[in-house]
């Protein structure tokens, strides 16, 4: 993976957690147990420091900055989807963030909380537990259901099983022509979307 100390500063990744080879990592970056870090991921510790706890996941393209001196963190079991943008926040221990989500500096997205796809969280705010947020700028929408907590942790379990899988097999290849009659499929668990009708 691109890797770089700045001013000394090395990153540091977990045995356990998986970071893809074309994810960059700079300075000061602590990627903890069993994390997961996808492809063309950003994490850039050059100026305030990035941290992902135990079993968070960080997906394809998404950037992790913040200002000197303030850390970005990724609390436990956090989950950011792909194309999101972290900055000089604070993403709470099982709380997931959407897709092309933008979470803005000294904003906290509490414990099992959602962003929506998209939605805009501005500078400071502050999302309540177990509570769903969207729209430009974001605004709390209503309490999540134990459904809905149930379905996120089930994705983040999902993450953590697919660095567990990449750290055993996942190797860079050159495609085939064509297709093999007996193509083995891949053997990724199946999650479920989460629906409008299941939430109630």
């Amino acid at each position: 993976m691109p890797c770089y100390s700045i001013e000394g500063v090395i990153p540091v990744v977990h045995p356990s957690a998986y970071v893809h080879p074309t994810a960059v990592l700079i300075g000061d970056v602590h990627i903890g147990p069993n994390c997961y870090v996808g492809p063309n991921a950003s994490l850039r510790g050059d100026f305030g420091r990035i941290v992902l706890l135990a079993g968070a996941n960080v997906q394809d393209n998404c950037v992790m900055h913040g200002f000197p001196q303030q850390d970005t963190l990724v609390e436990e079991n956090g989950h950011i989807g792909h194309g999101a943008v972290l900055h000089s926040c604070t993403v709470r221990r099982d709380a997931m963030v959407g897709m092309n989500a933008v979470v803005m500096d000294e904003a906290e997205i509490g414990a099992r909380a959602i962003v929506a796809a998209c939605a805009f969280v501005p500078a400071g705010m502050k999302v309540a537990e177990q509570t769903l947020v969207a729209g430009l700028p974001a605004k709390p929408l209503r309490t999540l259901t134990q459904a809905e907590v149930d379905w996120k942790r089930v994705g983040t379990e999902t993450y953590q099983d697919l660095s567990r899988r990449c750290l055993a097999t996942l190797q860079e290849v050159l495609p085939l022509i064509d297709a093999e009659a007996d193509r083995p499929s891949v053997q990724a668990p199946q999650v479920k979307p989460l629906i409008a009708t299941e939430r109630g």
